[in-house]
């Protein structure tokens, strides 16, 4: 039986009790909540469950591996020289509480089955004097570039990780869309429901757009909302677009506009890994010199820094492959207003 500690609240069990016995694997974690020997005040959990200080979690008999005994300080993260010095080229913004990235294009926030070069996992190297390692607080996809907010202390994580459950941040992403979204702004609302994949680990799993009538009777299905402005168009074959997401789901953006008829650019779970677009819509792939990488970028993200309580606006560079695409379409980043969706407020 472990007592959560003063300042170990808010934080959800797998990410706690990694800390505490980092030769776990997430999938052990995920079994132990599932057959129920993880408990907390007797009650079943999941991995995702939320710890709260003072309660007390029941943790089952751990396998032992070579070195899991040592303090934690003592354990030499496996991080090469030139994984450390990419990860820090990345950094936008640092102070004694927050840090953010600006996330590269393929690289995952958090290891899985296949996963074992990720943000979580460099943030070793993201220290910069600080006792312990910064903290997740939200993720991007793997594929998704851009602001990748962290937080260097227990309470800056509490803080911010509550402004992103509760939606008080603000983030506005940039995309290269197939066709031209009209109207030019507007707003998307459906709900969202993950399909089953296939195979034992969930292979091709994804999210389905349900109509807004339909939500309430389709189970799992949750409400999705987002705001998304035209900036720049090349005739009609694509668009320059930015997006608000009002709402959190798993892959919101790329279905709003899959199902809008204008998949983003590389898409291939959603917009059809071999289908060209040749105008007006539909087809994730533009041909030519244009990229076949996912073309979705958070440019911008506002959020208030959790001691000083002053609005904190950060914002990320294209990664290579969109600038090169923007090159292309005689596009530059400076073309574009910080907040396109004033009208819309």
């Amino acid at each position: 039986m472990i007592t959560v500690a003063e300042g170990e609240g808010d934080q959800r069990f797998d990410r706690w009790i990694k800390r505490k016995f980092p030769h776990v694997s997430q999938g052990r974690i995920e079994k132990m909540c599932r057959k129920g020997e993880a408990r907390v005040d007797g009650g079943r959990i999941k991995a995702s469950t939320r710890l709260e200080e003072g309660q007390q979690v029941r943790v089952p008999p751990l396998p032992i591996t070579e070195g899991a005994e040592r303090p934690v300080a003592e354990r030499k993260p496996r991080i090469s020289p030139a994984d450390a010095e990419m990860i820090q080229s990345c950094v936008i913004y640092r102070d004694d509480h927050v840090l953010a990235i600006n996330k590269p294009s393929g690289l995952p926030v958090q290891g899985g089955s296949k996963q074992t070069r990720h943000v979580d996992g460099l943030a070793e190297a993201l220290k910069f004097g600080a006792e312990e390692k910064p903290r997740l607080v939200h993720r991007l996809d793997k594929d998704t570039s851009g602001v990748l907010v962290m937080a260097r202390t227990r309470e800056a994580a509490k803080e911010l990780t509550a402004a992103f459950r509760h939606r008080a941040t603000r983030k506005i992403y940039w995309a290269l869309v197939a066709g031209v979204p009209t109207p030019y702004l507007g707003e998307i609302k459906t709900g969202l429901v993950k399909a089953p994949g296939h195979g034992a680990g969930g292979e091709g799993e994804k999210m389905i757009a349900v109509h807004p009538h339909d939500i309430d009777s389709t189970p799992g299905a949750k409400r999705a909302h987002t705001l998304y402005a035209t900036l720049y168009r090349v005739a009609s074959r694509a668009a320059w677009v930015a997006m608000e997401p009002l709402t959190g789901r798993t892959h919101q953006l790329r279905v709003h506009m899959s199902e809008m008829g204008h998949p983003i650019a590389g898409d291939g779970k959603y917009g059809g890994s071999g289908q060209e677009n040749l105008g007006d819509g539909w087809g994730a792939q533009m041909g030519g010199i244009i990229s076949k990488k996912l073309h979705l970028h958070a440019r911008r993200l506002v959020v208030e820094q959790p001691v000083t309580r002053k609005p904190l606006e950060l914002v990320a560079e294209l990664p290579d492959h969109m600038k090169a695409s923007w090159n292309t379409l005689g596009w530059t980043e400076d073309l574009a207003d910080d907040d396109p969706f004033e009208d819309l407020k």
